[in-house]
This record gives structure tokens, C-alpha cells and sequence, in this order.
């Protein structure tokens, strides 16, 4: 097992990968048994009070909404049993919090709620949309990459398959096999043309390889997003802050490299150059972190992200 995981490392992620992230040595290609259900670090970690305007660009306080509201998409997951509602709620629990009863009746009821994302609700959306991506019918889950290395035999042993410890059942009992959200040809063109190009800090593979947590919720959101009429810009953009929620410290990294390398401000850099492999993979964000470490420009952001884990 472990030389199975060793090798597809060398060939996906990089040595890097391995000193920089040490907390996520399961990302994609991970074989995941025995999950816990805690809650991870982003969870628990304390935000410091010092006003950073930096980071209050990749973290607006005001969160970021999309165009598009939950519907039904609690209650059908509950329905078909994706997500256990004893489970969902005891990670929070787990912790020492509570489920806000905002959040808990997102999961429970219908609501019309526009979708925004803040420090507060991006570990709920993380996992809501883990759910969504991972049981919604999709073209790139039924003919993708994920499917490339050994089928539907093997796809369970992804940390976003097999790692998904929330469900009733097992995960792969719900793979691409819900009507959560429905989908035209030219839509899930879409879904698939933008999810290409995307990638995450955690490691060297695209949204439309969702191996791992991160890129199996993201699929989600950009499902709904492109169900609800949404332009290719408009997700790249959604992209842009939904993995700046998830990933603060990488991304905090990112908007001191474009400032201090380029004269840019992150806000104002284009959704789909942010989420390039030249910067959003492992591998683009651990050039940016060597360039500020040359510079002596290192600096500790408010808050960092969590694993690849439940």
C-alpha cells in the first residue's frame, strides 16, 4: 500500500509537496482507510484580531456570494443518505461547538438563501459541497480522470471517496449517482472546460480530477453555479475565493507574491490566472512561497487552512 502511494506521489506532486504540507500527506491518489470524523484545524485554529487588509482580500469579511441558493440540496442528500445528519453534526460537536442553526437548517429544509462563503460557514460549505460533488451525476466523475487508474474498482481509494466517513452507507454507494442538480450538454461543457483549469495548493491535480475534499467540493459548487446560468468568468472568480476560504494560508501567500512581485492587489487579478497550475497547484504555490523567502518577505497569515480529511 504505501508503495503504491509512493509512486503515484512522484509522478503527480512533488518533493516539495512533502516538506510544505506534511498535514495533508493523503492528498490525491491517497489510499484512505479507518477516516476520522474530527473536525480539522481550520475549524479550531484562532483567528488573530489584528486588522491584516491583505488578508481581508482573499478573506473579505463580508464572505463572497454566488448567484445561486441551496434549494433542495440538503434534504436530498439527507434523502438519499450521502450525508448522515448524527454524523454531519458530530464533527462539529466533536470539537466542543455546535452545528449554527442557521447552517443545520440548510441541511434540513429547502431554502432560497443566496450561497455566500465566509471565515465562519467555509468549513459547513466544504463538506456540504464535498457531499454535492461527490453524489451528484456527473460526466467527469463517470468517464474522468478519477477513472483512469483502475475504474470503478479503484475510485473508492481517492481521500474523496474513500475519505468521505459522513455518509450512511459507504461512499461509493452514493458516486455520481444522485440527481442533485441537472445539467444541459452545453452546461456540463462548461463545468468541465472551467474545472480543467483549476487547480488547488494541496496538490498538482485539477478540479476535474477531484481526488481529494477541496476539488470533489468545488465540482459541486461549480455544478450549481453553471445550473443557474453562470459565465465562465463568473466561476473562475468564485473559484478564486471559494479556495482562498479553504486554503487562507496558501492564498495569503499568493496576494503578497502578486503585491510585492508583480504590483498587483489579489482582488483585482483575474480568477482564471490566480487558479492556474502556475499558481493554485502545489507545485505553482511553492514557487511563489521560494520567490518570498529569497525576498525575506515571508510573512505568518491570521489563519490557516485544514487537511484533506472530514
Amino acid at each position: 500500500m504505501l508503495k503504491k502511494i509512493k509512486s503515484r506521489f512522484n509522478k503527480y506532486s512533488t518533493p516539495l509537496l512533502l516538506i510544505s504540507i506534511a498535514g495533508n500527506l493523503l492528498l490525491g491518489f491517497a489510499i484512505v482507510k479507518n477516516t476520522s470524523t474530527s473536525i480539522p484545524s481550520q475549524n479550531v485554529t484562532k483567528v488573530s484580531t489584528v486588522k491584516d487588509p491583505l488578508f481581508d482580500e482573499i478573506n473579505p469579511v463580508k464572505g463572497y456570494e454566488i448567484n445561486a441558493s441551496y434549494k433542495d440540496l440538503g434534504p436530498k442528500m439527507l434523502a438519499m443518505g450521502v450525508v448522515d445528519y448524527d454524523k454531519f453534526k458530530s464533527t462539529y460537536e466533536k470539537s466542543g461547538q455546535t452545528l449554527p442553526a442557521e447552517l443545520d437548517g440548510i441541511l434540513k429544509n429547502s431554502s432560497n438563501k443566496k450561497i455566500k462563503i465566509t471565515s465562519e460557514n467555509s468549513y459547513f460549505l466544504l463538506n456540504f459541497f464535498w457531499a454535492v460533488g461527490l453524489a451528484n451525476k456527473s460526466r467527469i466523475l463517470d468517464t474522468g480522470e478519477i477513472m483512469k487508474y483502475g475504474g470503478l474498482k479503484e475510485a473508492g481509494n481517492f481521500a474523496s471517496t474513500g475519505g468521505w466517513s459522513l455518509a450512511k452507507g459507504n461512499a461509493m454507494d452514493y458516486f455520481s449517482k444522485g440527481d442533485l442538480i441537472s445539467l444541459t450538454h452545453e452546461q456540463e461543457d462548461l463545468v468541465e472546460k472551467v474545472s480543467s483549469n483549476v487547480y488547488r495548493p494541496c496538490c498538482n491535480n485539477s478540479t476535474a480530477f477531484p481526488d481529494c475534499n477541496h476539488g470533489m467540493a468545488l465540482l459541486g459548487v461549480y455544478e450549481l453555479m453553471a445550473a443557474n446560468g453562470a459565465t465562465e468568468n463568473q466561476m473562475y472568480e468564485a473559484g478564486k475565493y471559494f479556495n482562498s476560504f479553504w486554503f487562507p494560508g496558501n492564498y495569503y501567500d499568493l496576494a503578497l507574491y502578486f503585491k510585492n512581485k508583480e504590483g498587483k492587489s489579489f482582488k483585482d487579478m483575474p480568477g482564471q490566472t490566480i487558479l492556474g497550475k502556475d499558481f493554485s497547484s502545489a507545485s505553482g504555490w511553492q514557487s511563489a512561497k521560494q520567490w518570498l523567502s529569497g525576498k525575506g518577505l515571508i510573512k505568518a497569515p491570521p489563519k490557516q487552512g485544514g487537511g484533506c480529511g472530514v
